[in-house]
């Protein structure tokens, strides 16, 4: 699998889990799928991080984002 890819993945997971763990602590409740999600998402990225030599850049995020949402866009 492509590197990239996955780093995207896991980067949107792991933002759109946010809303959810908020939600379920201001409910009373245990974010149980929230933590699930939130550890798959980080599992995604260092496997994606670990497979790319040299790894991801900070400066370079908003690239590989792009890049990748093009890919499969057109």
């Amino acid at each position: 699998m492509d590197p990239d890819l996955i780093f995207v993945i896991g980067l949107v997971l792991g933002v759109f889990s946010i809303p959810s763990i908020l939600s379920a602590i201001s409910d009373g409740h245990a974010p149980r799928v929230a933590a699930l999600t939130v550890i798959a998402a980080g599992v995604m990225v260092f496997w994606a991080i670990s497979n790319k030599p040299g790894g991801y850049d900070i400066y370079e995020i908003p690239n590989v984002f792009v890049q990748v949402v093009a890919r499969y866009l057109t």
